[in-house]
């Protein structure tokens, strides 16, 4: 599976990525037009394994100088975000930047969202788990409400994805992710509650 998943990544890596260069250039163009630059950012997640690699996206913020690990969860409406970020956050185009992370391996198309090496020292045995599986641009938790969900949540999802893991269920990720973007998040209860007792089942290590 895991050659048959990087052939997969990096074919539609690679297609979204020449197909995307217009809606690439345009959204570059729109923060420019609004905000001025820097039109991207970088910033350090961790990986698999708890590897640190630098992560791109589109800036959809102003610039400040809160550190990014003691900001609570941003949504659209927030007073930093920008009007052109707010619709760039809402189709998901701030993450298309991460196609390169794919296409160096940093990253999978899917797989759990990566988060910052402070939030990962704070990981007890069970959310480290997560770890366990290169980092995606989307996800089992990312279809299945996403930032509508609480941290723990994402967690118990995130888990039973790297425990249920296989082609089959990622490109039921990829095909539920253009759902996403077209309708916003919804949480699905279905998916959570399975996860909970899968949780359970396993013992919840740590």
């Amino acid at each position: 599976m895991t050659v048959l998943k990087r052939a997969l990544d990096v074919a539609v890596a690679g297609v979204v990525l020449l197909a995307g260069l217009p809606v690439l250039a345009l959204a570059a163009l729109a923060i420019l037009l609004e905000d001025g630059r820097p039109v991207t950012y970088t910033q350090p997640r961790a990986g698999q394994g708890g590897r640190v690699f630098t992560v791109f996206k589109f800036r959809t913020m102003r610039v400040h100088d809160v550190p990014a690990h003691h900001m609570p969860q941003v949504r659209g409406g927030d007073p930093l975000v920008t009007r052109t970020g707010a619709i760039l956050r809402r189709l998901k185009i701030d993450e298309l930047p991460q196609v390169l992370n794919v296409l160096r391996g940093d990253m999978t198309l899917v797989g759990p969202r990566p988060t910052l090496p402070e939030q990962v020292r704070e990981y007890d045995a069970f959310a480290r788990r997560r770890l366990e599986a290169r980092p995606g641009m989307t996800g089992w938790a990312q279809v299945n409400g996403g930032t509508e969900l609480p941290w723990r949540d994402r967690i118990l999802l995130d888990v039973w994805y790297v425990d249920h893991a296989s082609l089959w269920l990622d490109l039921r990720i990829l095909a539920r992710t253009v759902g996403v973007v077209l309708r916003g998040e919804r949480v699905r209860t279905g998916p959570l509650e399975e996860a909970r007792l899968h949780a359970d089942g396993a013992g919840r290590r740590g």
